[in-house]
């Protein structure tokens, strides 16, 4: 595809020429320019002085024959992967030289726009958020938005300048600029979002990946601030695991034949609320503040429901 794209870009290109741009040998490259000729793609060589290959008649293929806004559609989502498959950031980045230079800008923008991190922080709600899509545009565009942001029963009203999106488990996160610096958004908490015609230059040391490994840190840090050890069945733990997602750390087995565990969460009382409903399936061993809470629980349950007939 990339060799496609870069004759039609061009007209006109050598074995030479195509191994310089796509990184690979001139042998390669000429194996794959007769490849494309033997599948029926219409180039074809002209030897001597001023040769090269070219798409005959000036053709334009479906593969390559692509439109603007089908770039960039290309480039976002294949983009999201390319941050765990050094392949596809490989072959985007060849791509991208291929392109008309009319579309690279966008191509580019839109390869780093969006991150996949498929670590679980627990049981999530898969729908994705409408707006996701307009936030999408900005970073591409690099467009400025004005967000209205619910947090803690609190509406508040802020510009933005969109710097990268996060999809980890079907949440999604937005890293933007603020006039008090980088900040991370939840998207499923923007209560309204609006293009403006305003427009920015993203940090020349952003990078999306690195950016938000440093927001997983620090959350991880406060989120594993408390830890609890627990036993239970083999048959359930599955269950716990997708439940806690990384919060959930097993230590092995005991000699009872149950598995030990370590669930983690920022407060005692966090870790006993999630585990609370799992009832005698599971026994947490410690420590005594997750213990005490659990047992805070247990008598606010009986309280109430131990008289129920």
């Amino acid at each position: 595809m990339a060799t496609l794209l870069l004759m039609q870009s061009r007209g006109r290109v050598t074995a030479a020429e195509v191994a310089a741009e796509l990184e690979v040998s001139v042998a390669t490259a000429r194996r794959d320019l007769e490849a494309l000729s033997a599948a029926g793609i219409p180039v074809y060589p002209q030897q001597g002085r001023g040769g090269g290959w070219s798409l005959v008649g000036g053709a334009r293929t479906d593969l390559s024959g692509l439109s603007e806004p089908e770039a960039r559609a290309l480039f976002l989502l294949a983009g999201a992967s390319a941050s765990a498959n050094p392949e596809v950031k490989s072959a985007l980045r060849k791509l991208v030289r291929a392109l008309p230079q009319t579309f690279r800008a966008d191509a580019e923008a839109a390869a780093d726009a969006v991150i996949i991190d498929p670590a679980r922080w627990g049981q999530r709600d898969r729908n994705r958020p409408g707006v996701v899509d307009l936030l999408q545009r900005a970073v591409v565009q690099r467009r400025r938005v004005r967000l209205e942001y619910e947090r803690a029963g609190a509406r508040t009203a802020r510009m933005v300048d969109p710097w990268g999106l996060v999809d980890k488990d079907a949440i999604w996160y937005l890293i933007a600029g603020t006039e008090r610096g980088s900040r991370t958004f939840r998207v499923d908490r923007v209560a309204d979002a609006q293009l403006t015609d305003e427009t920015f230059r993203r940090p020349d040391d952003f990078e999306l990946t690195a950016a938000w490994d440093e927001v997983v840190g620090a959350m991880e840090q406060r989120r594993a601030a408390t830890s609890a050890t627990a036993l239970i069945a083999p048959a359930l733990l599955p269950v716990l695991r997708n439940q806690q997602g990384r919060h959930c750390e097993v230590d092995g087995p005991v000699a009872d034949g149950r598995v030990q565990v370590r669930v983690t969460a920022p407060t005692p009382r966090m870790i006993a609320q999630q585990l609370a409903g799992w009832g005698a399936e599971i026994e947490v061993l410690g420590p005594p503040e997750v213990c005490a809470e659990l047992a805070r629980l247990g008598a606010e349950l009986v309280r109430r429901y131990g008289t129920a007939e």
